[in-house]
């Protein structure tokens, strides 16, 4: 890899959580190695992140200025900015078949459950979403802190799915 950021798109079914929250995350992060996206396999119409994600990072002290729901598709384009690493954090997208990505980036798949889908009153809808964020911090904090010789092609999916464990 050289010396330009890394590019890491997130994938999740609709784009307004898990993504959302990963995509936010690793920008906030990043320390400039790395730009994060994120994207949905198939967004509901008018799709826009969940409230509580964005509330959540807000809380986090993370910025959500800019963030949208967006198909994956916008990602597969000739004129689309270039993967190194596409990591899905859902297992409905982790199983549907993705696009052919340009460049042929590397690939994980962290699993988290949906927070979005647990019950129970606003506070602990809100603490679903939080301990999300902590879990997807754990490795995105490990992600960003490979030496530069863990981030060659090779290395970064092999680096990318050990953190699978983490």
């Amino acid at each position: 890899m050289s010396d330009q950021a890394i590019n890491v798109l997130f994938l999740c079914t609709h784009n307004s959580a898990r993504s959302i929250l990963a995509e936010a995350t690793l920008n906030h992060i990043g320390k400039g190695r790395f730009k994060a996206y994120s994207a949905g396999s198939s967004p509901r119409e008018n799709q826009q992140p969940h409230p509580l994600a964005l509330q959540v990072l807000q809380n986090a002290g993370i910025s959500t200025e800019g963030l949208h729901s967006k198909t994956w598709d916008e990602f597969g384009h000739p004129d689309a900015p270039h993967m190194d690493l596409v990591i899905t954090v859902c297992d409905n997208a982790a199983g549907e078949v993705c696009p052919c990505w340009p460049g042929q980036p590397a690939t994980a798949h962290w699993a988290y459950a949906d927070p979005s889908k647990g019950g129970g009153d606003d506070a602990q809808k809100l603490e679903a979403f939080r301990l999300t964020l902590h879990a997807m911090r754990r490795r995105l904090d490990l992600l960003v802190n490979l030496p530069p010789s863990g981030v060659g092609k090779l290395m970064l999916q092999t680096s990318a799915r050990d953190l699978t464990q983490s």
